[in-house]
């Protein structure tokens, strides 16, 4: 039986060994910013979608005023895509598969994208709308959206005809995939296991008004896709005296705690695992302290120091390391590659942007304002990525 038999296609091109041969496209091509602007316009139309924030958030993010200001900050004249591109998309972010789809197209690429095989209705949801779209463009010929199981022939099958491959996953995804070789002159980028903090200023959270867009910037951070993002904050590092910290934690959390208590309903399992989480915690770290809360909406683990291993205390489903200091220098017992994106409520950006390059640390590759870790760039975990998803004509 051959491999691509083994393979359900959602949307899009059927014969991926006629993908391998179409031609590439020149980097922010007009036939593929007009595909995109065209499916923007679709989604926004879609009362299916408006129940899915993050399906409106792609459509947003697809449209033609925003395609315009990327190629503003992309474009190189000379680039050309380098092939057939190869995306793994992780299992636990539903929506993930369609921005490595829109990076892999803008590079000028053909794009094979394995989306997530856990029954999320936004996948079939944003496949049904590219399908009314597809007609009058190249989609239905340079994207194939697929599933398939664990299996290594097929990851081999598609890895052998990929020039470009894109792994989005955890740690051990990446070491099983990368057991599939791909043709000596392709390029790979990856997307490992990450996590993220929050920097937090009790003086500007104090000044504060509007609580609620705060609490509502906060839950899509966190808890829309289950703190399971590597941009989902789980370490809260606030800054200031230690009277002004106890209040702001008091503003803040009572906040976030009257907002998720309307729109989150906590799983049994998840609830366990975090009281475990936190029991570990206790029995571990000498001086940790476990703040009270009465429904697990959210589990608090206040630690003394950061001079340990923090992985080994993070949880999904709301479950959050704090530390209190008056300035950020003890973050550099903290961070190492692990660390992501640093978000931030009050304070200066630049900043922290130039704590991180004076002190050289070799994490944090994002700095962004709370609700916006999960906003999609095409400069990701520090990779520019129609930059390595395309080549550089050369002229003299």
């Amino acid at each position: 039986m051959q491999q691509s038999s083994k393979i359900m296609v959602l949307f899009g091109n059927r014969d991926f060994e006629a993908m391998m041969r179409l031609p590439v496209k020149p980097v922010f091509s007009e036939e593929i910013c007009s595909f995109l602007n065209t499916l923007s316009g679709e989604i926004m139309r879609s009362r299916e979608a408006r129940r899915f924030p993050d399906v409106i958030t792609f459509g947003f993010f697809c449209r033609k005023a925003n395609i315009t200001q990327l190629k503003e900050q992309y474009y190189e004249e000379g680039r050309i895509g380098r092939g057939l591109s190869l995306h793994i998309a992780p299992s636990n972010v539903p929506i993930n598969f369609a921005y490595t789809m829109v990076a892999g197209l803008l590079a000028g690429n053909p794009c094979i994208v394995r989306a997530s095989s856990k029954r999320f209705e936004q996948i079939s949801l944003l496949c049904d709308l590219m399908e009314k779209v597809a007609c009058d463009s190249i989609a239905a010929e340079y994207i194939s959206v697929v599933q398939y199981g664990r299996e290594k022939e097929i990851n081999d099958y598609l890895s052998a005809m990929s020039d470009v491959r894109a792994i989005w996953g955890g740690d051990n995804t990446i070491n099983e995939i990368r057991k599939s070789t791909l043709p000596t002159r392709a390029v790979e980028v990856c997307f490992a296991d990450r996590y993220s903090l929050c920097v937090l200023e009790a003086k500007d959270v104090l000044k504060m008004t509007d609580r609620e867009r705060i609490a509502q910037d906060f839950y899509n951070d966190t808890y829309l896709y289950d703190q399971n993002a590597c941009s989902s904050p789980r370490l809260m590092y606030w800054l200031g005296n230690e009277e002004d910290i106890a209040k702001a934690k008091k503003v803040f959390w009572n906040s976030i705690h009257d907002f998720i208590a309307k729109k989150y309903t906590i799983e049994p399992v998840i609830a366990v695992d975090k009281l475990t989480m936190s029991y570990r915690a206790a029995m571990d770290i000498e001086g940790v302290k476990l703040e009270e809360d009465c429904d697990n909406l959210f589990s608090r683990i206040s630690i003394p120091d950061l001079d340990m291993n923090l992985s080994d205390y993070v949880c999904p489903g709301g479950s959050y390391l704090e530390y209190s200091s008056e300035t950020l220098d003890e973050l550099c017992k903290a961070v190492n590659k692990k660390f992501q994106t640093l978000s931030y409520l009050g304070g200066d950006p630049a900043e922290y942007q130039k704590f991180v390059i004076d002190n050289g640390l070799p994490g944090i590759d994002r700095i962004v304002p709370m609700g916006k870790t999960a906003d999609f760039s095409l400069t990701w975990d520090g990779y520019n990525l129609i930059s390595i998803m395309s080549r550089k004509v050369e002229s003299y």
